[in-house]
């Protein structure tokens, strides 16, 4: 690439971030001071996540580095405490911010994969029957009734007690995180599909794809190059609530034990082994981690409130 063409990328990318910046979205969201201070605080987690080592006081992978005198430890501000652990030590001696830290890691990586990929069952679904209808569109959508009438913990319960009665104990351990991904995945493409198969609906009669199929255009081309963009904006206000709900569902699932397992430490795994001590008093152990998850799904909600008022035109 010479000079000139980077010279002309480069002036692309400013023009478009600098309509970006002046964008309506953007003003929007300069101005609501709950929605910044709620995509500052996920920012974070996310931060905190993709880099535990950065953000975490200690190492809670390095088992050298722990000692059992630590144990039990207290908050740093109780009689008892230590500076070292700030909101007190697990029954091992790890300190609690540092396995809520990378914890973080497998929670979010669950939760974010598993709305990748029954964001893209569900779109899928949902642009075919909208647009062929017929048996294909009666089909999809009698599964999808009979999947609402089960809760979405149900259905993740179903498929990881299948998981384990048919590979054992073991199998489900080593591939635990990938089964928790599709279990909350497959439990959540209805409500992409539904969404996506109204707006296609309405889109499907537009002049513009009534001119591209006119056109011998493909279908593939006409679904994802015409249709596509134009229900895209529901269906990320929808995956951003979605978030949330697939948060609170790792987190049930590796609390009652059929998740992550406690080898591989999440928020619902962290809040499980410190329900085990609330009665003998030390009530760190679940407290923190349990104020952790209600502090990132509450930011997580608020943030796709406003995007959802913030993109609907009825509103403005």
């Amino acid at each position: 690439m010479n000079g000139s063409s980077v010279a002309t990328l480069g002036h692309q990318i400013a023009r478009t971030s600098a309509r970006v910046w002046r964008s309506d979205l953007v003003s929007d969201f300069l101005h609501a001071p709950v929605a910044v201070l709620s995509f500052a605080i996920v920012l974070l987690y996310v931060l905190a996540a993709a880099f535990p080592s950065v953000f975490a006081p200690h190492s809670v992978t390095d088992l050298a580095s722990l000692d059992f005198s630590d144990a039990f430890r207290p908050p740093a501000w109780i009689a008892g405490g230590d500076i070292r652990f700030v909101f007190g030590a697990d029954d091992q001696g790890r300190d609690i911010l540092s396995a809520i830290i990378y914890g973080l890691r497998i929670s979010l990586f669950v939760s974010f994969a598993a709305v990748a990929i029954s964001l893209l069952i569900g779109v899928v679904f949902g642009l075919l029957a909208g647009f062929f209808g017929g048996w294909i569109d009666a089909l999809i959508m009698r599964a999808a009734d009979v999947q609402l009438t089960f809760p979405a913990m149900l259905v993740a319960v179903l498929i990881d007690g299948v998981v384990r009665a048919a590979f054992g104990e073991r199998v489900h351990d080593q591939f635990a995180v990938w089964i928790l991904i599709m279990a909350i995945a497959l439990s959540g493409w209805v409500q992409y599909a539904r969404t996506v198969r109204g707006l296609t609906l309405v889109e499907s009669g537009r002049d513009y794809v009534q001119a591209a199929r006119l056109s011998g255009r493909p279908t593939s081309f006409v679904l994802f190059r015409h249709i596509l963009p134009n229900v895209a904006t529901p269906v990320f206000v929808v995956a951003t609530i979605q978030l949330a709900v697939a948060i609170i569902l790792e987190a049930t699932l590796s609390f009652v034990g059929l998740g992550i397992p406690p080898t591989q430490p999440s928020l619902g795994t962290l809040i499980r082994v410190g329900n085990g001590y609330l009665l003998s008093g030390e009530w760190w152990l679940a407290i923190f981690p349990g104020l952790a998850l209600v502090i990132l799904v509450l930011a997580v909600n608020l943030l796709g409130d406003w995007l959802r008022d913030a993109l609907n035109p009825r509103l403005k």
